[in-house]
């Protein structure tokens, strides 16, 4: 399996999202190989499908159901379902798990401090 964390430089969750995707697979016990790409310009992030940073994809799909079709590539923080900057654990999980997940959103997306560039 591969999994794909397409970030640009200074965004403040791909450490985190590294971090956490590693995390669920040692969980799930699931074999992957994880690479980070690094976008330098709004024409790399079209051609590596990012959808702001940090992007998740395994085996090149992005890992939220709902974002497969949107084509918004953007030098931009992505958001998810009210976790501002990092997907909810069982997004990753069913992502890993070939499995489609679309949690409820958990907190609000309004809240500042859940702003991920702040």
């Amino acid at each position: 399996m591969q999994v794909r964390i397409v970030y640009f430089d200074g965004c403040p969750n791909h450490e985190p999202a590294v971090v956490l995707v590693r995390e669920v697979a040692q969980e799930l016990n699931v074999p992957m190989q994880l690479s980070a790409v690094r976008v330098e310009s709004p024409e790399d992030a079209v051609r590596e499908r990012m959808l702001g940073s940090p992007t998740i994809q395994v085996d090149g799909a992005d890992i939220e159901p709902a974002a497969r079709d949107r084509d918004d590539y953007a030098m931009s923080c992505r958001i998810y379902h009210g976790k501002l900057g990092l997907p909810p654990r069982e997004m990753i999980a069913a992502a890993l798990l070939g499995r489609d997940l679309v949690p409820q959103k958990t907190e609000d997306a309004s809240d500042p401090s859940n702003g991920c560039c702040s």
